[in-house]
């Protein structure tokens, strides 16, 4: 069993041993890598990037959206309005196979790569819970203590056939020796209101796993930057069309190198700059060094939810409670709600 995330401690020392940090800097990177047939080989992938990753000095890596348990490009889940067939049922059953439990043996290995290599791991993952799947982001310290999880609150068009729908009690800001650390999954980044609840909690490491890798994501993260005065930290696999065999039929000739997703991945400082990226030729990983403190010039002139906000006329309300389907409760419950 992994170690769990204390938020109560107040001496950082364990959580920068062998990589001398100090209150301001840090180096940052983000892989863009293409997926992998299964999660045993995503999760080997990660021990070797992030090895590579911390010899360069890294001391936070993230990952793509749904790196582990795959993002299904090109899939339909033989659905129509109207009608599912076996077949997409089938390839359903197989999807969910291939997700991982939170916690689990794949959370406990990614555990143990960021305590090997003395890094922050965010790695995007396909959750199973009961019989839905969720795209989730996971956080791992550099002692491999699991701190936790973001659930995609809105998946896009047809995720939605496939992921169910997190809730405002996953949307956490981890205060670190690096920063505050959090994350925004893909298009949930056009949400305002989403992005308001992180300036709120005072995000200043901002992780957008996506899988978009549209010419409109870049200025997207430079928005997002300068709206937020955060770092942005953004990257989507990059991946051919011969590493989804079955979403798009059988291979025609010279077909197996056709991009499918060209990647972007890109990091973004407080001010909008481009630190790293957007990176189109290939698997990377992109680094950057970023001064946390350089956030306070920022909001000198803008801070979305402190001086420069207008309470008085809007207000934003988010509910941070679990709200699970179905809630268990002995007869002592019922009769203090009777009372």
């Amino acid at each position: 069993m992994y170690p769990v995330y204390n938020f109560e401690m107040t001496n950082f020392k364990q959580y920068t041993d062998g990589k001398p940090m100090n209150s301001k800097h840090s180096t940052v990177a983000v892989v863009q890598a293409a997926p992998e047939p299964d999660k045993q080989a995503a999760i080997e992938r990660i021990g070797q990037l992030s090895h590579e990753a911390a010899a360069k000095g890294a001391q936070l890596l993230m990952f793509p959206e749904a790196f582990i348990g795959g993002y299904p490009r090109g899939s339909g889940f033989g659905t129509v309005v109207g009608q599912r067939t076996d077949e997409g049922r089938e390839e359903f059953r197989r999807y969910f196979e291939a997700a991982i439990d939170l916690p689990g043996p794949e959370c406990a290995a990614l555990g143990e790569i960021a305590a090997r290599e003395k890094l922050y791991l965010v790695v995007g993952v396909i959750e199973r819970d009961g019989g839905t799947l969720y795209c989730t982001v996971v956080f791992f310290a550099p002692d491999g203590a699991y701190m936790g999880k973001h659930r995609k609150l809105m998946p896009t068009g047809a995720e939605r056939l496939i992921w169910g729908f997190g809730d405002g009690s996953t949307m956490p800001v981890f205060d670190t020796p690096i920063g505050k650390l959090g994350a925004v999954i893909c298009w949930e980044n056009y949400m305002p209101l989403m992005r308001a609840a992180h300036y709120a909690k005072g995000i200043q490491i901002y992780c957008a796993p996506t899988a978009d890798g549209r010419d409109t994501w870049l200025p997207t993260m430079r928005h997002v930057a300068m709206e937020g005065r955060c770092f942005v930290l953004s990257c989507n696999q990059f991946a051919r069309r011969s590493h989804y065999p079955e979403a798009f039929g059988p291979l025609a000739p010279g077909e197996e190198d056709t991009i499918v997703s060209r990647g972007g991945s890109c990091i973004i400082d407080p001010m909008g700059k481009v630190l790293a990226g957007p990176e189109f030729d290939g698997e990377k990983i992109l680094y950057a060094d970023i001064d946390i403190g350089s956030i306070a010039g920022g909001k000198y002139d803008f801070d979305a939810t402190g001086h420069y906000a207008r309470p008085d006329v809007f207000r934003l309300l988010v509910n941070q409670s679990a709200a699970p389907a179905v809630v268990f409760s002995d007869q002592s419950t019922f009769e203090s709600i009777s009372k």
